[in-house]
Parts: structure tokens; C-alpha cells; sequence
């Protein structure tokens, strides 16, 4: 039999999760035929509130949980570090979890916080993630959420991020002032915020100049990594190839080096390269890589702060902060000086 979960008596019950959570704490704002049905169907189902659970007792737990696509990213690597530095300083212990880019896994992550496992969440969404009503049910029966990084931007909580759109910017008009005129976006999803922010600075520098966005310009490297590269090779084969390239995130900054290699073209003779990155060792390809890089552990650490302060208030309501630390970009060899 499987797990019996608040949201299990929620769907039974054709009720939403903060419903079912505040019936079962006997708030004044639930009716006592609605309190009647559901407390009868958690007997009947043996359900039982976890007793830590930060928002269905009295207890907590004392450990916060982050929830992130992946760690081989350094971004999140030094995020986590962040993260940590925080939580140890207030007495809460850290439990990563990975959504390895799913939606289906970030949601049974999420509806396992119903037992009281953590106080609270910081998060980094899924690429396949475009909805986030599973999110609000839990923000609902009062699990506090702060987003960092990848972010839903009309959730009511705090969210720490980069300069996505002026990073995405600069990086474009770094390559056309050093005589770009053929610029490759190469993009990570289609519905992330900060895929969105990235391709928009991109489109804003080239339009300075008069040019438009060309459709085999922008290649999007989403389930498909293969096929994604190939078109890749195929556009640097073309009599009009690109001359430059911004990857928007740091694992596509290795395929362009590895195209590179296989069609005998140099960089940044033949292609300038510029990625967002945290990679340490950017300084050591041959060419040293040209960068957008992140505050990445600032950005866990601001995130960390944000959900420790609301942790330790009491009754409170979270608001809508938005929290922006800038990037830097930092020129190497593989565009030109």
C-alpha cells in the first residue's frame, strides 16, 4: 500500500492541502463539518501527523531542505557551500535534494515535505518545471519557500538571482565590439526564468546594432543533447557560420570547445567563445574561457539568510523580496583582446 500523505486526504476529499492542514489543527477558519470529514477519513486511513512537522505542530525539525537540478554545475556546488555557512551559524542541519532537471521528481521531493521533514525550502527549479501550484498548496498549509537562482518571479516569497538579462547583455556586446557579426545563443530550456532574461539581454544587444535574432542562431539543448550538438556542428559548417557564441549555461561551454576541435577551428580565430560559468578551471582551456561569472555563493548565502529570518519570526506572512547580485564578466583568451 502506498504512502497515505496529507494530499492523499486532500484529493479523497476533493480539498485543497492548507484546507485539510487547518482542519486538522482545528483553525476557526475551516467548518466543523468540513474538520468532521476529514478527520474521519485520516482514521480510516491510519493517517498520523508527524509530530516535527514545522507547520502542523509545535515542533521542528531544525534542518532546512534545498532543492536543486543537479550538483556537477559548479554554480550549485558553491551555492550549497553558501547555503551551508548559514545554517550551521543558527543550528540547522542541511539535506540536499536532487530533481535531476524533472518535474515529476521535484514534485514527489516537495509532497514528501508534508511529514515535517524540513522548517523550510530553498529551491532552484527544475528545466521541466512551468507550474508551481504543487508549490503554493505547500507555501499554503505554511512550509516557507525562498527561491534562488532559477525562479518563479510571480511566486509571494523571496528570490535571490543574478543579473541574467544585463550579464546576457554585456556578454553579446563584448563579442560585436570585437567584430562579432554571426552570434550563437546557445540556451539550456525554453521556459526558465533566467533562459528568458538571458535570451532577452542577448536580443537587446544585437538589436543595438540593428541586427535581428537569427532563428539557427538560437540552439536550444533541451532532452536531445546529441541532436542539439549536431545542429551545432551543422551551423559552424555553414558557408555563413558563426563567427561568436554565448552559452548561457556553463555545460555548454565544453561541446563548443569539443565542435571546435573536430572541424579544425580555432578560437578565437575562427569562433570567439563566451559562457556564464563558475568553473575554476575556465583560466586553464586552451584557450582560457572568456566568462560570466556568478556570485554563486553569495547568492546561497543571501537565500540561506533570507529563509533563517523568517524562520525565526513567528506568525508571519511571506512577502515578495527580490534580491539581484550582479555578475562579473571576466575576459580571457577565448575572445579576442
Amino acid at each position: 500500500m502506498s504512502k497515505i500523505t496529507i494530499k492523499t486526504l486532500a484529493k479523497e476529499l476533493k480539498l485543497s492541502v492548507s484546507t485539510v492542514s487547518k482542519a486538522m489543527r482545528d483553525s476557526h477558519e475551516i467548518s466543523q463539518e468540513t474538520k468532521l470529514r476529514v478527520n474521519e477519513l485520516a482514521k480510516k486511513l491510519n493517517y498520523v501527523i508527524n509530530p516535527y512537522a514545522s507547520s502542523l505542530g509545535s515542533k521542528t525539525s531544525k534542518t532546512i531542505g534545498v532543492v536543486i537540478p543537479e550538483v556537477v554545475d559548479s554554480f550549485f556546488a558553491l551555492a550549497i557551500n553558501g547555503i551551508e555557512s548559514v545554517a550551521q551559524e543558527n543550528g540547522y542541519h542541511v539535506l540536499i535534494y536532487l530533481t535531476h532537471e524533472s518535474r515529476e521528481k521535484e514534485q514527489n521531493i516537495l509532497m514528501d515535505f508534508e511529514s515535517g521533514r524540513v522548517d523550510g525550502v530553498l529551491m532552484s527549479v527544475s528545466r521541466d518545471t512551468q507550474d508551481h501550484l504543487y508549490i503554493d498548496e505547500l507555501m499554503q498549509a505554511g512550509l516557507p519557500f525562498v527561491f534562488f537562482d532559477r525562479v518563479f518571479d510571480d511566486v509571494e516569497t523571496s528570490q535571490i538571482t543574478t543579473n541574467d538579462y544585463e550579464s546576457a547583455y554585456l556578454a553579446t556586446k563584448h563579442l560585436l565590439e570585437h567584430g562579432c557579426k554571426e552570434i550563437m545563443f546557445l540556451a539550456y530550456s525554453k521556459s526558465l526564468s533566467i533562459a528568458s532574461k538571458r535570451l532577452q539581454g542577448y536580443t537587446a544587444a544585437l538589436a543595438e546594432q540593428g541586427l535581428v535574432v537569427a532563428q539557427q542562431n538560437v540552439i536550444t539543448f533541451d532532452h536531445d543533447f546529441n541532436a542539439s550538438y549536431l545542429q551545432l556542428k551543422g551551423r559552424l559548417q555553414e558557408a555563413n557560420r558563426s563567427d561568436g557564441v554565448l552559452a548561457s549555461v556553463e555545460k555548454l561551454a565544453i561541446p563548443i570547445y569539443q565542435a571546435c576541435e573536430e572541424l579544425h577551428l580555432s578560437i578565437p580565430g575562427d569562433l570567439q567563445v563566451i559562457s556564464f560559468s563558475n568553473l575554476d578551471t575556465a583560466a586553464y582551456l586552451n584557450p582560457p574561457l572568456s566568462t560570466i561569472t556568478q556570485p554563486a555563493f553569495e547568492i546561497g548565502k543571501v537565500a540561506a539568510t533570507a529563509l533563517m529570518t523568517f524562520l525565526k519570526r513567528k506568525d508571519s506572512v511571506q512577502v515578495k523580496e527580490e534580491i539581484v547580485i550582479p555578475s562579473t564578466l571576466v575576459v580571457r583568451k577565448s575572445t579576442k583582446a
